[in-house]
């Protein structure tokens, strides 16, 4: 391993918590900018592994669309700080026009008022009124109309696990502008050492956007270059500690997911193994900060299976750390 690799890999799992422990579940969410929940039980992994409680989790944060629009798990008062980092272009918006999108999306809330949650209610309260295709895309299941309103920030799933909506007040008081700095900042603090690809990846900044970081004054920021790209961090002068020798990562962990170059963690030969071509990317196991084989929980029972040949005594750790969560999470996810 080479000493810039290593650098990186060091503050990438100290700024995660892979190399020590935060036991606060909404701290970590805030840390992190929002645990990845596309599959809601990743959220109570990704604390277990960091070493958060996880008692009253599905209530602890609020789960709703952000950057890239991924579902996240979001502290509460960190939300309208977030929703502001992105200008909420619906393609309902393209495929009715602003003026009707706006009337449905009050009707919509009117009828939230009056007690109706769910995406199933909906659909048969507005059966008499739209086309089966304006159905389909209004309430799609990946979400339609409750996409754009959970943007504006007054609406969210009612938990973690729930499929139903509940009204919220965390409409944005900032603009992109306002925002950006201090949410880069925090990406790079928590994140870094990252290039300014990875922070576009990561907020969602697609085309023309990616002009607005690399217009942005970035002195504050320590920096080294590795090939031909330019690394920005935060040091806080804080000791990062060493590199665990083993390290659970929950499906769509952070320190995988939310770069352009993955390599750091992930040779290139086990990416189709560790990432699906859907998309998904599953629990896995890393040894000496390197990606190394897969866990999970099905049926009860713990998983694993590594890619090669490990220690008799890496694989006996390993299981009982997922056994470990099995038990934590048992009857909770």
């Amino acid at each position: 391993m080479t000493e810039q690799l290593e650098n990186i890999q060091r503050r990438r799992m100290h700024g995660l918590y892979l190399s020590r422990e935060c036991s606060d579940l909404e701290e970590l969410s805030r840390e992190l900018m929002g645990l990845h929940c596309w599959f809601h039980r990743n959220v109570a992994f990704s604390a277990l592994i960091r070493g958060a409680e996880i008692a009253g989790w599905k209530q602890a944060l609020t789960k709703t669309w952000l950057y890239r629009g991924t579902l996240h798990g979001v502290a509460e008062d960190d939300l309208p700080q977030l929703l502001a980092l992105h200008v909420n272009n619906s393609y309902l918006a393209q495929w009715w026009g602003a003026d009707r999108l706006d009337d449905l999306a009050d009707e919509v809330l009117r009828l939230m008022e009056d007690g109706v949650f769910s995406r199933a209610e909906m659909r048969e309260i507005f059966a008499d009124r739209l086309s089966e295709e304006d159905i389909r895309m209004v309430f799609s299941p990946w979400g339609g109309i409750f996409v754009y309103l959970a943007r504006l920030g007054k609406v969210a799933f009612r938990d973690m696990t729930s499929r139903d909506f509940d009204l919220i007040d965390a409409a944005p008081t900032r603009s992109r502008e306002e925002v950006l700095p201090e949410l880069l900042r925090r990406y790079f603090a928590a994140y870094g050492p990252a290039t300014l690809a990875d922070a576009a990846w990561f907020l969602g900044f697609w085309g023309p956007e990616k002009k607005l970081l690399k217009d942005m004054d970035l002195s504050e920021f320590s920096r080294f270059d590795c090939g031909s790209s330019t690394y920005y961090y935060v040091d806080d002068g804080a000791d990062l500690g060493e590199i665990p020798e083993l390290t659970l990562l929950s499906g769509f962990d952070p320190v995988i997911v939310s770069y352009v170059d993955r390599s750091a963690v992930l040779s290139p030969e086990y990416r189709s193994r560790a990432v699906m071509k859907s998309g998904i990317c599953l629990p896995t196991v890393a040894v000496n900060g390197r990606v190394a084989g897969l866990w999970n929980i099905k049926n009860g029972a713990p998983i694993v299976e590594f890619f090669d040949t490990q220690e008799p005594r890496i694989v006996r750790e390993t299981k009982e750390r997922v056994d470990f969560i099995r038990f934590r999470t048992a009857g909770r996810i």
